[in-house]
C-alpha cells in the first residue's frame, strides 16, 4: 500500500491526507512547528496516519505533497526526495511571500522554482486552484456521473501519470494542463484559479460545483498573462 508523505499538513494538506486515508492510504504528516503540533489531525485520521518531520515525510512518502506558504520551499528537504514523484500545490502570493523576481517578471513559475530545488525528483503542479472546502466536499469515486476534474502540470509523463492515478483513487478526473512552464495557467488570477468550483456565485466559501475536465480545459485555455 502506497504512502503519502505531507511537508505541510493545513488546510490543503489535511484535506489531501484525509481523502487518502478514506481511499486506503496510509499518510505521514510533518510541517514547520513540529510532529507534537499535528496530534489532533492525527487522532482524527486514525491508524493510517503519523506525524514525523518534513526530512521523515520526504523520506517515508512514495509520493509527497509540498503545501506550504511558497516563501520557504527552499527549505523543503532534497535528498529524501531524490528519485521522488512530488506534488506540489503552492502558490504565489507576494503579498504574503515577499517579492520574488523570477515570478513577477514571468521568467519561471512557482512550480519551475520548486523543480530546480529539487533537482532529482519529479514535480507534478496540482491541487492548487481549487479551496480546500471544495477540494473536500466535491471527491466522487470512478464512474460517479457528478464527478469532477482537477488539473495537472509537469515535465514528466510518468510523473504525471503516477498523480492521475493517485487522484483517481482519491475521487477525481485529471486534466492534464501541460509542462511546468505552463502551469501559469492555474495560478492566482487566472480563470481555472478557484472560481469553476465555486460556481456563478463565486463564493469560495459555499458549496462546490462539478467541473468537468471540458470545463477546466477551457479555463485553462481562457488563463492570459
Amino acid at each position: 500500500m502506497t504512502t503519502i508523505g505531507f511537508i505541510g499538513s493545513g488546510y490543503i494538506g489535511g484535506t489531501v491526507a484525509r481523502l487518502s486515508v478514506a481511499a486506503g492510504y496510509d499518510v505521514v504528516l510533518s510541517n514547520s512547528r513540529g510532529p507534537e503540533t499535528l496530534k489532533d489531525l492525527v487522532a482524527e485520521l486514525g491508524p493510517k496516519a503519523r506525524a514525523a518531520t518534513p526530512a521523515e515525510a520526504a523520506a517515508a512518502g512514495d509520493l509527497v505533497v509540498v503545501s506550504i506558504p511558497l516563501r520557504a520551499y527552499l527549505d523543503v528537504p532534497v535528498e529524501p526526495l531524490a528519485g521522488k514523484t512530488v506534488m506540489d500545490t503552492d502558490n504565489y502570493y507576494p503579498q504574503r511571500d515577499g517579492n520574488i523576481p523570477e515570478l513577477d517578471d514571468a521568467s519561471a513559475t512557482s512550480s519551475e522554482l520548486l523543480q530546480r530545488h529539487l533537482p532529482a525528483s519529479r514535480v507534478v503542479k496540482t491541487f492548487n486552484n481549487i479551496s480546500f472546502r471544495h477540494l473536500g466536499e466535491l471527491a466522487r469515486p470512478a464512474g460517479a456521473a457528478d464527478r469532477s476534474a482537477l488539473a495537472i502540470a509537469g515535465d514528466d509523463q510518468a510523473a504525471k501519470d503516477e498523480v492521475a492515478a493517485f487522484l483517481d483513487r482519491i475521487g477525481y478526473d485529471t486534466l492534464d494542463a501541460g509542462t511546468l512552464a505552463e502551469s501559469w495557467r492555474l495560478q492566482p488570477g487566472t480563470p481555472a484559479y478557484g472560481v469553476p468550483y465555486a460556481g456563478e456565485s463565486h463564493d469560495f466559501s459555499g458549496p462546490g460545483v462539478r467541473v468537468t475536465a471540458a470545463t477546466l480545459r477551457e479555463a485553462v485555455a481562457a488563463a492570459r498573462r
